[in-house]
């Protein structure tokens, strides 16, 4: 915990001091991307419209928000150019309102100032590192770290150097580890952590209830391995076998039905690390005819297509710099406007724009996708391509190649076959023509009340969209047996939900296997108008690409969303485990066994919970497992805490258990704190081969996964092979024994167990 302020803050014109949480702060512009004055008065007194102003060097935006939606911007421009920006603690009382007298006796026994006096200050030089442990300490007291030190020790008031190494060995340690592959605690870390953490008897090699404490709240105890944070995917591989964060129509604030749409979206969900985003394209009106951006025959407000694809090319890598996929529902019938969205994207995006194959991946059957390396600071657009591209609606050129033939043929076939559960329509070009033709009051409405929406009726591109698109081509779904025989990497199908969860129950495995060669992507049912989300889960563990979710709606579904995509750099790519890559076995997500993988079982036991709420409130913690079909689906919760108690609840219950988590790389602990009624206070979600075993500090996060600067919750977390009832008893290396060999009997690649 670092006792340094949580608030910048700034002198205004009035001589004011104004306070901006730094954790709220989402992304920040300068120079050309920052909001400048457009008032004359104001432009005149920074002498804005003198060439040699260099107005742009001064201007800069903070744009702050709990989520991606409710965003405010706070403009600056400075009067040289350079500003000063500085920390401050904002006064410690209103962080406590309703433990004010715990608040005031904690300052007083770190010799603090009680801050009386508006906006008062602690100085640098008085605010120590040991002030502030000591005021923590007198705050928030931790009783339950007392027990558990005594359990230990014996009685005894302090741990010597042999005690701590016995702990951090037998109760911090992951005893699945190898002990050659990766040694006990040595003598010399253990002095190493007493004298970092123990605050009294560090000379003597000792540690204190206190130093155990400040040890347990350290770097070295995060809940998250370190290394598993850090680590970096190969990213060599071809594209569809990574997950990949996408958005859903990435332009909406809110509502399906009636919400703004905002090039802002855009911008948050690539600063977030999206990397597929959704742009509804419909025709311009007279006399402009600029292409817009909205959600169709609804009520939602219209952005202008320039403004959004500006907005992507401002921030598409500045998060991370793999590629970006656009993923476009076309409903601009007009060449004239395709064009100019073309003109747009070759202009605005230059280089970025992949326009030309790589030498190396021609679009042939059977040839592999490119790595996201590869494509690395490229955007690739997604869109209908025509394999005759017209110069009108109504006129199309004949192929001039066997292969544009064999493109036409797919994309008669496939216009035949929506729903591979319809009847193909009688007459296939009939079928086309009603997809670019006008619909009635009776069409819209039953697109506005469908689960595939308007996402079924694009029109085909026209010569200068359709030269844009290469990798990333959508074709309507037949049958995997059809897009195993043609056998086309490149070829991407779009399934609404309802229709993915039809073939997850009937065909996970055919899904598995033709994940691993082309893409899929999976997005809302039309009729989810409150911009709701479905559980991505399922199409993960069915290998599904992109799982497209609606970023303004910060719900279940979407954390679980953000807390996967925070690993591997926060790219917004994550190499698929390797059961849904290999070539050579299936994968079914409803097994209830994995031949090449041993289970897991986790034990956690909540103990106690720390500066959860500003209030008198009794608090209570939710702890559920997210991850395949067979694994524990039991949801535990805790008492209420005993006590009116925002600060430092404690349970100190029985502990909880989900025995045979059959494929724990892709399985995920969650937990959820809230007061009593029911109201959320904080939550985390972990994947569970990310999860530090022993006692750690679970810092919690917001509804819109922003992390909390103080609330966490105290935890011990066990996590241990499963060994079926039927060998109880049996000595766990010999049990990795006999699975390997039975393996290996299996014809399977063996896994090798640390």
């Amino acid at each position: 915990m670092d006792p340094k302020g949580f608030y910048l803050y700034w002198i205004n014109q009035s001589k004011e001091t104004e306070f901006l949480d730094i954790a709220t702060i989402r992304d920040t512009r300068a120079g050309k991307y920052a909001k400048l004055p457009k008032h004359p008065k104001v432009r005149n007194v920074f002498n804005m419209d003198f060439p040699d102003s260099h107005h742009l060097a001064k201007a800069l935006t903070i744009v702050t928000g709990p989520d991606t939606v409710n965003l405010t911007y706070h403009n600056f421009f400075a009067a040289k150019e350079v500003a000063q920006v500085a920390y401050f603690i904002n006064v410690i009382l209103k962080m406590f309102p309703a433990d004010k007298k715990r608040v005031e006796a904690a300052l007083a026994a770190a010799n603090l100032p009680k801050g009386k006096v508006c906006f008062d200050t602690i100085k640098p030089d008085v605010f120590t590192e040991a002030a502030f442990k000591t005021f923590i300490l007198h705050l928030c007291p931790r009783p339950e770290i007392n027990e558990i030190f005594t359990s230990f020790t014996k009685g005894k008031g302090f741990m010597t150097k042999e005690m701590l190494t016995k702990f951090l060995n037998e109760k911090q340690r992951d005893s699945r580890l190898n002990e050659e592959l990766f040694p006990l605690v040595r003598p010399e870390q253990v002095k190493n952590l007493i004298e970092k953490y123990e605050p009294i008897f560090a000379a003597a090699g000792q540690i204190s209830p206190e130093g155990l404490m400040f040890y347990l709240m350290g770097s070295e105890t995060s809940v998250v391995k370190l290394d598993k944070l850090a680590q970096s995917h190969d990213m060599t591989q071809p594209i569809p076998h990574y997950f990949i964060k996408s958005s859903h129509n990435t332009y909406l604030t809110a509502g399906q039905l009636t919400g703004v749409s905002s090039p802002e979206m855009y911008r948050q969900c690539l600063l977030a690390g999206c990397r597929c985003l959704e742009l509804d394209c419909w025709k311009g009106k007279p006399p402009d005819e600029e292409p817009i951006i909205t959600h169709g025959f609804t009520m939602t407000t219209e952005i202008l297509f320039k403004d959004v694809i500006e907005a992507i090319a401002e921030s598409a890598f500045k998060t991370s710099k793999y590629p970006v996929v656009l993923s476009f529902e076309n409903h601009v019938d007009s060449v004239k406007q395709q064009e100019k969205m073309a003109h747009y994207c070759r202009t605005i995006f230059g280089d970025a724009l992949l326009v030309d194959l790589l030498e190396k991946y021609p679009l042939k059957p059977g040839h592999p996708m490119p790595s996201p390396s590869e494509l690395m600071g490229k955007i690739l657009i997604k869109n209908k391509k025509s394999s005759t591209p017209a110069s009108k609606p109504d006129q199309a050129k004949k192929a001039s190649s066997p292969e544009q033939a064999n493109e036409a043929a797919d994309t008669s076939e496939s216009n035949q076959a929506a729903d591979p559960n319809q009847p193909a329509p009688a007459n296939p070009e009939a079928n086309d023509r009603e997809e670019h033709d006008d619909h009635d009051e009776q069409d819209e409405e039953k697109m506005k009340n469908s689960d595939e929406g308007t996402a079924g009726q694009e029109v085909t591109a026209y010569e200068e969209m359709s030269a844009l698109v290469n990798y990333v081509q959508p074709n309507k779904f037949i049958s995997f047996e059809n897009a195993a025989k043609k056998n086309k990497s490149f070829v991407i199908s779009s399934f609404v939900e309802t229709k993915g969860e039809s073939l997850i129950a009937k065909n996970a495995v055919d899904w598995v296997e033709y994940n691993k060669r082309q893409m899929s992507r999976i997005y809302p049912k039309g009729t989810r108008v409150d911009s709701s989300n479905y559980s991505p889960q399922p199409f993960w563990t069915a290998g599904c690409q992109f799982v497209a979710l609606n970023y303004q709606t910060m719900d279940f579904p979407m954390q679980l969303n953000m807390a996967l995509f925070e690993f591997n750099g926060r790219t917004g790519y994550l190499l698929k485990h390797d059961v849904v890559r290999r070539s050579d076995k299936k994968f079914d997500p409803f097994t209830d066994r994995i031949d090449t993988i041993i289970a897991s079982t986790l034990t956690i036991k909540i103990y106690s919970g720390q500066f959860l709420s500003d209030k008198h409130v009794k608090t209570g913690v939710e702890v559920e497992l997210i991850g395949l079909p067979k694994d524990p689906k039991r949801k535990y919760r805790t008492k209420w805490s005993t006590t009116p108690n925002g600060i430092n609840p404690e349970w100190n219950e029985e502990p909880f258990v989900f025995e045979k988590i059959l494929l724990p790389e892709m399985a995920y602990l969650r937990l959820v704190v809230q007061e009593e009624g029911g109201k959320f206070l904080g939550h985390r979600i972990i994947p569970l081969d990310a999860l530090q075993t022993g006692f750690q500090h679970i810092c919690l996060r917001s509804e819109s996964n922003m992390p909390l600067t103080l609330p966490s919750v105290f935890v011990h977390i066990e996590v241990k092979d499963y060994i079926p009832a039927a060998f109880a008893g049996t000595d766990l290396h010999t049990y990795r024994h006999m699975l390997s060999l039975n393996a290996t009997s299996n014809n399977l690649s063996v896994i090798v167990f640390c």
